[in-house]
């Protein structure tokens, strides 16, 4: 495989933002009478809401979904957001993948107005080819069709790119996709969830992953 692109997830990725979804979404259910254990709601996180809520609450009615999400919103953005911090060397990596010659992608789950504020979080939007969010496309990971649209917009194909994910949603998006995946183990799972969903390796973090740039799948 030659790599002609590098699809990276951002929440729990590159931005250290994990527990405050699972905070956020904790709030929400509680205030709407259906309280959830924090680890339940952990295990779920990578996905976006729109199958979140139903892994949790099965029979959960449309209006119910639509509460929930925006309760949700409410307390991210209003709680969150701004206190929200880059993992150390998520743009060094981003960067150095660019100098690479590789087209660099942020493919998340977040919605538009997040993933802006993580790109001048992180100050990487002259590194980007492209960027693809929740709002691209009807259904959020670990179906495929973030990854997806991520590679018809950079026009690369699917043997040609890789992804890098920090959970095992992103793996089972990518393997979905046709698309390799490197695991990291800033999310909620471990090495050997993220191998057993379908990664290629696995590193600690985007620091481990950067030192070990010239030698991993981003360098194939």
């Amino acid at each position: 495989m030659a790599t002609r692109a590098v699809l990276f997830d951002i929440d729990g990725t590159l931005v250290d933002s994990n527990e405050q979804h699972v905070n956020a979404w904790a709030f929400a259910f509680r205030e709407e009478g259906r309280p959830q254990e924090l680890d339940d709601i952990r295990a779920q996180i990578g996905k976006g809401g729109d199958l979140l809520i139903p892994a949790l609450i099965p029979d959960a009615s449309d209006a119910l979904r639509e509460r929930l999400s925006k309760r949700h919103g409410k307390h991210f953005h209003g709680s969150y957001l701004t206190g929200i911090r880059a993992f150390a060397c998520a743009a060094e990596l981003v960067e150095r993948t660019h100098r690479s010659g590789r087209k660099v992608v942020l493919a998340s789950s977040a919605k538009k107005d997040e993933l802006d504020h993580y790109v001048e979080l992180l100050g990487v939007a002259d590194c980007l080819a492209a960027r693809t969010s929740i709002d691209d496309v009807e259904t959020s990971k670990p179906e495929p069709d973030i990854f997806g649209v991520a590679l018809q917009k950079v026009g690369v194909e699917p043997g040609d790119a890789i992804v890098v994910g920090d959970t095992i949603y992103d793996i089972e998006a990518a393997t979905r996709a046709g698309i390799a995946a490197i695991g990291l183990t800033t999310g909620p799972f471990d090495e050997g969830q993220l191998k057993d969903a379908g990664a290629i390796a696995v590193y600690s973090d985007v620091g481990e992953l950067l030192a070990e740039f010239d030698r991993s799948p981003l360098a194939d």
